[in-house]
């Protein structure tokens, strides 16, 4: 892929249909988004008056409260309207535009550094500091990222979609600029919630920041959710002000005697400060962040711009660490979106051509036809009626969940079993230890977590399940390539990491009616297991292929000299590709490894007597499952003292892949079925030139698997 940088700093116009990669600089320059179809900026700007005249945070400090109000109704309908046709994280963002409003008109990005904690709030930022007309393309291929982007745009400082960073970030910061005196100093604001304040790093960081006394403002947005209700006892103590009726009624009628006495003026406004500061002590059963070194201020209406104002200033003066603490509505000003009990449409997925209705509109409600796919293409949906099957058989079976319980398929098994599912909130590093400490009093836990996230509790993975040998199963969803969300959510690593780890089983089905099998018999075995399937669904079925336990698939036999594996959802593609082969004088035998450890030693005895053996994968191709799988079929070539057949594994680069639609981020890598009957085709004429008739023995052209012939 080759790029033209301009010599505007933030500018780059991307040439090439190769996936993007990012490199992590800050420096390098924003991408230029040319979005699928020409805006229509005259029907727009006609529509959204206001908006239309935002092109960075400086006009934005030119309006007056009416004007900012107004502005958020149509940021709003803005949102609605563009995600409806692109999806993207909707209920998020609705409930923060007065808060990114008002912290874009105190202070002054990109000196001052704005940090937002989860990422994915930070669409009305997006707009703000100038990519309102790129929404269009937003998570599309060379398009906005649905999270902050470095490369976009000088306003993001952080690329952030996994949730609890900020802190940490916000303290080496304030370290950095504390030590740089050559650094031109701004205020550091961490902007953290939608359930960050769940995650252990966020503790971490808090208690580092009071220790240090950093120069940093934490403004928490308290919606009282992740992607579902927070589970967090310090969100019941944050939030008890929202909900305990005695603390705003005996504040309004103080309030209210105080202004009907006459000349007490502004005695009467501390007088209010003060009881309000003890009313709130008293609510609240302890003051968590003061006890860090913490000073803390609210909680205050975070849909109140002028109130959010005047604390943001105050809040910004104070020299030291301090949490202004804010109530939002999830969704706010969206029907559909604060009807949505379980999610508040969190993230949007668009199933069908027709568009939402804006806000207040005719088809207003049109947000819930928002579907999930069937349940015969979900590879969840078929893990969700799994558990659900065998949790009936079973009161040891537990799960445990992330703050994911919707997203993972857990939703069932808690309205049903409701006290065998634990949402640990965002803590994955906790669910995987507590999972070790579950197994070892006698329960079969089930971790269900994405596999993007799985790498954020490796070393409890490997030693406090791993060392232990406990038969804890591991089930990584969204593993391989995701797609729309980028590079920070694709799941490549659970392969590589699963199989650093000595005793982990590893199971990858190869489409959702291989759950069942594979969850039955992973919790049938007395060690840890992982299995891991993709987002996308699956388009080919190979069940009248049976196997049974750990054992391979052998879809189609061949002459023996070409031998492709597929690895989960790629043996679709290796599938297709023996179709495309066959259609050659090639006759390729094709395996579906379900199991990649330990592996059939039937699929690797074939394999090892093969002159070329080509694996495919949704994963890196360092480490990964190919890698594993080449070297024992060459050690089984060797102890047979027989030529080693070219291995060559087919999977993803080492880098970091920017967002499209799955499958043309796989096509472009050459791993749909003609790259990899193409590949397979080319390095079939180099094994030629390696390989001699007579290296092949004559057993070889046997196959044992001919019942398990598929016809194209």
């Amino acid at each position: 892929m080759g790029f033209e940088v301009d010599k505007s700093r933030f500018k780059v116009t991307y040439s090439g249909n190769a996936p993007d990669s990012t490199d992590g600089n800050h420096s390098s320059p924003a991408k230029s988004f040319a979005s699928p179809k020409e805006p229509e900026t005259d029907k727009a700007s006609v529509k959204y008056q206001l908006l239309y005249k935002i092109n960075s945070p400086l006009e934005l400090k030119q309006l007056t409260l009416t004007q900012c109000n107004r502005l958020a109704e149509e940021i709003r309908e803005f949102i609605v309207e563009k995600i409806s046709q692109t999806g993207g994280h909707l209920g998020s963002n609705l409930g923060v535009v007065e808060a990114t409003i008002a912290l874009h008109r105190v202070f002054n990005s990109p000196k001052d550094i704005l940090l937002f904690d989860t990422g994915h709030q930070g669409y009305v930022h997006k707009i703000i500091t100038g990519r309102r007309d790129s929404f269009d393309c937003l998570r599309q291929v060379n398009g906005l990222s649905g999270y902050p982007n470095r490369k976009e745009s000088e306003h993001d400082f952080i690329e952030n979609s996994h949730a609890s960073t900020a802190l940490s970030y916000s303290h080496g910061l304030a370290i950095g600029l504390k030590n740089n005196p050559q650094k031109e100093k701004g205020k550091i604001v961490a902007f953290i919630g939608d359930g960050a304040l769940t995650g252990g790093m966020a503790y971490e960081a808090l208690n580092n920041l009071g220790h240090s006394n950093s120069n940093v403002l934490i403004v928490l947005n308290d919606n009282g959710r992740s992607y579902a209700p927070t589970v967090s006892k310090l969100s019941e103590s944050l939030t008890q002000l929202r909900l305990n009726p005695s603390f705003s009624t005996i504040k309004n009628r103080i309030t209210k005697i105080l202004e009907d006495l006459p000349l007490m003026g502004h005695v009467a406004e501390s007088t209010i400060r003060a009881l309000t500061t003890a009313l709130r002590e008293a609510v609240e059963p302890h003051v968590f962040f003061e006890a860090l070194g913490i000073r803390y201020a609210g909680p205050i209406d975070g849909h109140d711009i002028g109130a959010l104002e005047q604390a943001l200033r105050k809040a910004a003066a104070w020299n030291g660490p301090m949490v202004l603490h804010i109530l939002t509505k999830k969704g706010k000003g969206y029907a559909p979106a604060e009807q949505d009990d379980i999610q508040c449409l969190h993230d949007l997925k668009v199933a069908s051509s027709h568009a939402l209705g804006a806000p207040g509109s005719a088809t207003d409600s049109g947000a819930l036809n928002a579907k999930p796919v069937p349940p015969s293409t979900s590879y969840t949906e078929a893990f969700s009626q799994t558990l659900l099957e065998i949790s009936e058989k079973s009161d040891k079976i537990v799960a445990i969940t992330a703050a994911m319980p919707g997203p993972t398929g857990l939703l069932p098994l808690q309205t049903k079993y409701p006290n065998r599912v634990i949402d640990v909130g965002i803590a994955e590093q906790h669910a995987m230890t507590a999972a070790a400490g579950m197994a070892m009093a006698g329960l079969r836990p089930i971790v269900c977590i994405y596999s993007t996230f799985l790498s954020r509790c490796f070393d409890q993975e490997n030693l406090d399940v791993g060392l232990h040998n406990l038969p804890v199963v591991i089930c990584a969803d969204r593993a391989g390539i995701t797609g729309d969300d980028g590079p920070s959510h694709h799941g490549l690593l659970d392969m590589v990491l699963g199989l650093s780890i000595p005793n982990l089983t590893i199971f990858a089905p190869s489409e959702p009616a291989e759950i069942k099998p594979m969850l039955t018999a992973a919790l049938g075995l007395s060690t840890p297991s992982l299995i891991r399937w993709p987002k996308t669904p699956s388009l080919v079925s190979f069940e009248s292929v049976k196997t049974n336990g750990l054992e391979s698939r052998c879809l189609e036999y061949g002459d023996g000299d070409v031998v492709l594996i597929g690895i989960g959802k790629m043996t679709s593609a290796v599938f297709d590709a023996g179709n495309i082969l066959a259609e050659s004088d090639l006759r390729p035998t094709v395996f579906d490894a379900r199991v990649i450890r330990p592996a059939d030693p039937a699929m690797i005895e074939k394999a090892s007597r093969a002159r070329l053996v080509i694996t495919a994968e949704d994963g890196f191709i360092h480490g990964g499952a190919g890698d594993y799988l080449s070297r024992l079929i060459n050690e089984k070539a060797l102890d047979d003292e027989r030529k080693v057949p070219l291995c060559v594994n087919l999977g993803i680069p080492t880098a970091y892949i920017s967002h499209d639609k799955p499958d043309n981020i796989l096509a472009n890598l050459g791993l749909n079925g003609e790259g990899i009957a193409a590949s397979t085709a080319l390095l079939w004429e180099k094994t030629n030139k390696l390989f001699t008739d007579s290296d092949i023995s004559e057993d070889n052209k046997e196959y044992p698997f001919k019942d398990s012939y598929i016809k194209a």
